[in-house]
């Protein structure tokens, strides 16, 4: 039986695809789950016109993102912490702290979309990546300062 994906579906197909299952697959997981159609002329014209739907508002969210990115390119956070007789730091700045510092700024950032390699364990200044959106990266500039 041929069907047409609504969703992406691990190891079948990308929404949108025509692909053939086994009969008993598509009528008792697929089709009444909503991850598939079968694959008729009137399903097909349903299907693109849910994908220019899909295209439309991703494109809206990824500009979207590039305007808050912007916004936030312009945001420098000062992070100061507490360092010993060698300017070494008591512990190290994070994701999170990072991302708490940018909440308190104004902008709703969780510390997962702060793209740290390793915290920070020295003074400076930082350029850290924040992702937006899956194809919209900012980088924030991060000072990091004795108490």
């Amino acid at each position: 039986m041929e069907v047409i994906l609504c969703e992406d579906v691990q190891s079948l197909g990308k929404i949108g695809q025509v692909v053939k299952v086994k009969d008993g697959f598509a009528r008792n997981f697929l089709i009444p789950n909503g991850k598939a159609y079968l694959a008729t002329a009137a399903n097909m014209k349903r299907i693109t016109k849910l994908e220019e739907k899909r295209k439309a508002e991703h494109e809206k969210q990824k500009s979207e993102a590039r305007v808050f990115a912007d916004k936030l390119e312009k945001v420098s956070c000062t992070i100061p912490v507490e360092v010993n007789d060698l300017e070494k730091l008591y512990g190290s700045v994070t994701a999170q702290d990072i991302a708490q510092v940018l909440t308190n700024e104004g902008f709703e950032i969780d510390k997962k979309q702060v793209e740290l390699a390793k915290p920070i364990e020295e003074l400076g200044i930082f350029d850290v990546n924040v992702k937006v959106h899956p194809e919209v990266t900012a980088k924030v500039r991060v000072w990091v300062t004795k108490k």
